[in-house]
């Protein structure tokens, strides 16, 4: 069989993704099997692949790939979220683009604008995942806004407000001025600006005093309807009861005490503007103030800004700096550093304002997904999330679920007179014709006499209800897919979105199906650049991952991800990792170059080295088995990666090939060249999560019989059971004495190749019967010679309480000797002070799997016989 020289990833990545989906190896389907789900967190229906995605789908893979492995029925569910503000505001601009503006179009032209462009940039982010090699049941596909998904947000909306958990009410929100809507916390970016603080008079009435105000934002004045100052301030008591004049507007507002008011802060006097501060609003309400807004949707100031109406905020706010001092009520102006909150899709700054929305009461409905956290039957995966989700959860304010938008769930609300509560809710306009009349008392109301809320519901308010909707859960709650694949297994999402997304849906879980919607959640990191900063297009410092793929290999992008990527730790990314990846798949298939280039010869006898190679491998797959188990099961993929990386590079590719290989150019016997081949396979198995398209290559490449259809992808998790464990020791002492002899002859320049004399003053010479014949061929050295002393005037070294002396045929510097016996002395101490420190960690010893205890007390011992050793050399010396 011709293997080409070097892997090229263009050449097979491509071919076995489409393969696989030809075959259909990634679909689902309820069976007696156990079920492993994951839902993907639905990237923007306008989105495309970045670090972020990368991360969080890479890991989403493995998990699925692994379960896929280990024969469950694997089923990763992908979808896209339909985005609304993100998605209007690409529609707007390219309207704009086009010469159209928004508001001069009816809600239906504007729509059809929506799912025109959805239907262009819908599917980009999907078919990038797949050349990441993300094995999606793709028949699954699913959109916030398909018929299933809509129907099912809808019908939540409606059993909630029947449920008295819905209301509309009049509150302080997030406003974002240039898309004229309210906008999530989450979706309010806060920057730190330079500003100007403005310290302004307000007369006194009745008095020749004044009060000093500091603010950033003096156009908002026009809106104040009170001073307010602490009431234990003793620089303010005879100000109580009285009033000032508001500048420029003219108007009296009283001065009123309030514990919130901080005396060191600012001038110690608080102007009070319901309207259009969050704090200013919860004190007008305890003191029953006048509420006054200044500003239209847009920004630009109303009839209440006097002779400033219609100028844009910022506009605004410069024209009446200038007035103030001109009328004498500005002191002075100074820099100021401060927090501005901007819309993180429009750039706007935000507006606090008061608005008629929706809410959900949050309160009642909560409870169990806070107690599910705390108790752990939803784990989060770093547990240092714990806390930040209790103060959350036990804080938790009623959600704002209305967006003034044209693109989302219309909320399926309908009125049908000037009352306030001339309303009804349905799930579509027959029923809330009918539910019209009944309330209205008056059955010859028509369709046409109902208008339905312009306004749209949240985003989230869509994603809350994802791993029960892309079951079809709330339209059919008892359906045989929801009863199979939910609860899910394993969500894997960022932690800034933990409350906005995973809370919910926890919430909603609970509300719907009374279980959990997923037992684990796995929070990564943010991918940042080598300076620390968040990659940002805006930045320029966020690679393109399609051009990574590109030049590393979808494979390398993977392992260069994971391999700096600890749950719930930053990943602080290098593109020089996802070369290692690369190089990585160079290594694996070099190996698989040099076993397939083995000539087979039946007559030839396995040879004693070869029998114990393989026992010793097969022990060593073993352990790491175990080791993965734990990792896995720890979520520490990271770690999980690179046992397996140290596995196929040093064990496999460094030692077990060269315990193997026949000396030049002579043939291989069978038994050892299949069972190599065995090893091998096992060990494209467990990479295979990591590394989909180099294993499933070489998994063809292994056995020129393989049938077509027989992939790596759909065969199994090795099974490898320990027969031998001292083997492994045995091993790990017989590859420390070849390291060491190799060390002195590359030290004193000697061939590579020529045969030295190796003399061993050992407590057992039977603990290395099973690698003598290993050590001598590898090491190149004659027959180990047993000694009972000590050989002066040779280069020693010693391991575990043994000694080995070698006769380089140099003479040996004795001080030169001295200090690196002293050296290995003081490391050795070091050593067992960091042992001896992890076993006398209760927390350690009582948390960690038996056998990392026990491999961890062996150190210990295996570590001070050496040190008795070294110190008897030292004192020899």
């Amino acid at each position: 069989m011709e293997i080409p020289k070097t892997y090229s990833p263009k050449d097979i990545e491509g071919k076995w993704y489409k393969y696989w989906q030809e075959r259909d190896f990634f679909s689902s389907k309820p069976d007696e099997r156990e079920p492993y789900t994951i839902v993907i967190p639905p990237p923007n229906v306008t989105g495309v692949l970045h670090m972020g995605h990368m991360l969080n789908n890479t890991i989403q893979d493995v998990l699925i790939r692994k379960a896929r492995l280990q024969g469950k029925n694997a089923c990763w569910v992908p979808g896209t979220d339909h985005a609304s503000i993100a998605t209007e505001a690409k529609v707007v601009a390219k309207l704009k683009a086009e010469g159209i503006n928004k508001w001069d179009i009816s809600r239906e032209e504007f729509l059809k604008h929506a799912w025109k462009w959805t239907d262009k940039h819908g599917g980009i982010i999907l078919q990038q995942l797949k050349r990441l090699g993300a094995s999606c049941d793709w028949n699954r596909t699913t959109f916030t806004m398909d018929e299933t998904r809509y129907e099912s947000v809808i019908k939540v909306f409606v059993d909630l407000y029947n449920k008295g958990k819905i209301y509309r009410g009049y509150r302080m929100v997030n406003w974002d001025p240039e898309a004229k809507t309210t906008v999530s916390d989450e979706e309010v970016i806060h920057k730190d600006v330079s500003q100007k603080l403005y310290y302004l008079q307000y007369k006194v009435v009745d008095s020749k005093e004044t009060v000093t105000i500091a603010t950033t934002r003096p156009e908002t004045i026009l809106g104040d309807t009170a001073v307010c100052i602490n009431p234990n301030d003793e620089r303010f008591q005879h100000l109580k009861g009285k009033k000032v004049i508001v500048p420029i507007a003219n108007r009296e507002i009283p001065i009123i005490e309030d514990d919130y008011v901080d005396m060191e802060f600012g001038t110690g006097c608080l102007k009070v503007t319901p309207a259009h501060d969050v704090n200013d609003k919860e004190i007008g309400d305890r003191h029953q103030l006048e509420i006054i807004d200044i500003l239209h949707e847009d920004g630009t100031l109303n009839h209440h800004g006097l002779h400033y109406a219609g100028q844009d905020r910022f506009v605004a706010r410069k024209n009446i700096t200038k007035e103030l001092g001109e009328i004498g009520a500005l002191s002075k102006e100074e820099d100021y550093q401060t927090t501005v909150g901007t819309s993180e899709r429009t750039g706007a700054v935000i507006e606090p304002r008061l608005s008629e929305q929706w809410f959900l009461a949050m309160k009642e409905i909560s409870e169990p997904a806070l107690k599910a956290v705390m108790d752990d039957a939803v784990q989060l995966i770093p547990g240092k999330f714990k806390n930040t989700y209790r103060h959350w959860m036990e804080n938790v304010r009623d959600w704002n679920i209305s967006r003034q938008l044209y693109w989302g769930h219309q909320i399926p609300a309908w009125y049908f007179g000037e009352g306030k509560e001339d309303f009804v809710v349905a799930e579509n306009e027959q029923d809330a014709l009918k539910l019209a009349q009944e309330k209205a008392g008056n059955a010859t109301l028509k369709l046409e006499d109902l208008k339905q809320d312009p306004d749209v519901l949240d985003t989230w308010f869509s994603s809350w209800i994802w791993p029960l909707s892309v079951f079809d859960g709330i339209r059919n709650p008892d359906n045989e897919e929801i009863n199979y694949y939910y609860p899910t297994q394993t969500l894997v999402t960022a932690p800034e979105i933990l409350f906005f997304w995973v809370a919910r849906m926890i919430i909603a879980g609970f509300e719907y199906k009374n279980e959990k919607p997923f037992s684990d959640v796995y929070l990564t990191g943010i991918v940042r650049d080598k300076q620390g900063r968040k990659m940002s297009k805006s930045l320029g410092n966020s690679p393109d991952p399609i051009e990574l793929i590109e030049k590393h290999g979808a494979d390398g992008v993977r392992v260069g991800m994971l391999l700096c990527s600890p749950a719930g730790n930053d990943l602080p990314f290098d593109e020089s990792l996802c070369e290692q990846g690369r190089n990585f798949s160079n290594k694996i298939w070099n190996a698989l170059r040099l076993i397939k280039g083995f000539e087979i010869d039946d007559a030839i006898v396995t040879p004693q080295t070869s029998e114990i190679a393989m026992q010793w491998f097969e022990e060593r797959l073993a352990e790491v088995l175990v080791q993965l188990e734990d990792q896995f099961s720890r979520f520490k993929l990271s770690e999980a990666l690179m046992t397996l990386y140290k596995l196929i590079w040093d064990d496999f590719c460094s030692w077990y090939l060269e315990m193997i290989k026949p000396d030049y150019q002579k043939p291989i016997d069978r038994k050892t060249y299949e069972q190599s081949i065995v090893f091998f396979e096992q060990l494209m198995q467990l990479i295979h999560p990591f590394m989909p398209f180099v294993s499933e290559e070489i998994w063809h490449l292994l056995k020129e019989d393989r049938a077509e259809e027989d992939c790596i992808t759909v065969s199994s998790w090795p099974a490898v059971k320990a027969k031998n464990p001292a083997i492994l020791s045995e091993a790990e002492t017989a590859k420390q004495v070849i390291s060491k002899v190799r060390e002195i002859r590359n030290k004193n320049g000697l061939k590579k190749r020529e045969l030295l004399d190796v003399y061993a003053q050992a407590e057992s010479a039977e603990a290395y019967d099973n690698f003598k014949l290993l050590i001598e061929r590898l090491a190149f050295i004659n027959p180990i010679e047993w000694v009972e002393e000590e050989k002066s005037g040779l280069q020693a070294f010693v391991l575990k309480s043994d000694k080995f002396y070698v006769d380089s045929g140099q003479e040996v510097d004795a001080e030169a000797e001295r200090e690196k016996i002293e050296s290995e002395i003081k490391y050795t101490r070091g050593f067992l002070k960091s042992v001896k420190g992890k076993l006398s960690n209760a927390r350690f010893v009582n948390n960690a799997p038996d056998a990392v205890v026990e491999k961890e007390k062996q150190k210990l011992a295996d570590g001070e016989a050496k040190l008795k050793a070294l110190e008897e050399s030292l004192g020899n010396l």
